[in-house]
């Protein structure tokens, strides 16, 4: 037998990268904050705080409402992590849900659930994927110059006249007409 281990080595370095990658490609933090303000807002109307021999409660008649509102939360977060193309519905979402839990839920976790519900679906909204390298970019970053594919032409599009025009949005896009009609 050898010293060696039978599979591959999966070091510290390898998951922390893996992780990094997987965080890069949505909103993670969005997410993040939607999930950890959905939790004070379902916690705390259910919670008994003991103080010495005195046991302080916090139910209320809204105890259904506020589970529910933080339940929400906390899928909505999960959804901005594995469904990260619905991450503007989630975020709006997220926002609406977080402005109800202050009557709701005991001020929307004492203010603590609610801003982190509102700041995480804030960040959602505004959350955007990143742009791919554009070849100019990709040469001056690595100081090699672009991947050339089989057929000879550069990664870029075929050379020749600007095509632009055919996926600008703006008003000035072919001359300020449209095609549709």
């Amino acid at each position: 037998m050898s010293a060696e281990s039978s599979g591959p080595s999966r070091d510290f370095t390898y998951w922390r990268l893996r992780f990094r990658a997987w965080r890069g490609g949505r909103p993670f933090w969005a997410g993040l904050l939607t999930v950890l303000g959905g939790v004070p807002i379902a916690w705390l109307p259910y919670a008994e705080i003991k103080i010495g021999h005195l046991t302080m409660a916090m139910a209320t008649t809204a105890g259904a409402g506020s589970l529910i509102i933080g339940v929400l939360l906390v899928t909505l977060g999960l959804t901005m992590w594995y469904h990260h193309i619905v991450r503007v519905f989630a975020g709006v979402a997220s926002i609406l849900l977080a402005l109800v839990s202050i009557p709701v839920s005991n001020l929307g976790g004492f203010g603590v659930g609610f801003l982190l519900a509102l700041t995480g679906g804030a960040l959602s909204i505004s959350w955007a994927p990143a742009k791919p390298d554009a070849p100019g970019e990709y040469a001056a970053g690595t100081g090699q110059a672009p991947p050339v594919p089989v057929g000879g032409e550069p990664v870029g599009g075929p050379a020749g006249p600007d095509h632009t025009y055919a996926t600008d949005t703006s008003v000035d896009a072919n001359g300020g007409r449209n095609s549709a009609g």
